[in-house]
């Protein structure tokens, strides 16, 4: 009986998909994707495969890194301007202050050609086990996005904090709950699930700021596609396949959010 019942019903989901304009856009895009096969040069492609693969790859774990840990700080930064002392919240939102109110490419800069240029001044620094980390640009990229994640997402945790009723952390307490134990079972979760529509597009305004890393020389997709037109003199293909891999990328953060999102068990009334 039940999978008499999920027939009609898994039919009417993929003819509600299948609506005209629906049907009409994805037209449009196979008219493009073979316009795009047909009347545009893509004999260069074999030439840069592995190095677009390979930039590909530094871009999503830039992302991915520079996500988590900035993430792991915003929590705290977060955190404290609600509940913490004057000398943590003071701090942390100047923190968030100053860091959104510079352009992130002037940050990265200043990390790379600044903090990176005083490292070589001393010896006991080049001579040490992390000089060749430190030697390279790839360290910058990271601290400079993660500080910019920490700082933007930090004010929406903050606002997340916040907003979560007052009222349950109290019944915790009345009930002795251990302050650690609500903020882990009840404060955070709440927090996090306020957050994560916010967090969602913050996300994909990180992977859109991953091609500054390209102005200090980390070899990400983007740079991969401004080499191709500087050795090749062609354009628009790398231009559009650049767009192509962005949109893919962007596809799929949505799709993991959403899917984070639908397994909390969090319902806000």
């Amino acid at each position: 009986m039940a999978e008499v019942v999920a027939g009609p019903a898994r039919r009417a989901r993929i003819l509600g998909w299948l609506r005209p304009h629906r049907i009409g856009l994805i037209a449009v895009a196979a008219a493009l994707v073979v316009a795009a096969a047909v009347f545009m040069r893509w004999d260069w492609l074999p030439n840069y495969f592995d190095l677009a693969l390979a930039g590909i790859w530094r871009t999503i774990w830039i992302l991915v890194v520079t996500s988590v840990l900035g993430f792991m700080l915003a929590v705290p930064i977060g955190l404290v301007q609600v509940t913490g002392p004057v000398w943590l919240s003071a701090p942390a939102a100047a923190f968030c202050t100053i860091i959104r109110g510079t352009p992130l490419l002037l940050q990265l800069w200043l990390l790379y050609y600044g903090l990176g240029s005083l490292f070589p001044q001393f010896p006991w620094i080049r001579n040490s086990d992390l000089w060749p980390i430190l030697r390279q640009a790839w360290p910058y990229a990271v601290l400079s996005l993660t500080i910019s994640f920490a700082a933007y997402e930090g004010e929406v945790m903050r606002g997340a904090f916040a907003g979560v009723q007052r009222g349950q952390l109290e019944a915790a307490r009345a009930y002795g709950m251990p302050r650690f134990t609500a903020f882990r079972r009840i404060w955070l979760p709440q927090a996090i699930y306020r957050a994560l529509p916010t967090l969602t597009g913050e996300t994909v305004l990180q992977l859109k700021a991953t091609p500054l890393v390209a102005t200090i020389t980390v070899v990400d997709i983007y740079a991969v596609a401004s080499r191709v037109r500087q050795d090749t003199f062609i354009v628009y293909e790398p231009l559009l396949l650049l767009a192509l891999v962005y949109l893919c990328i962007t596809g799929i953060i949505i799709l993991l959010f959403r899917m984070v999102e639908s397994r909390i068990p969090v319902r806000l009334g």
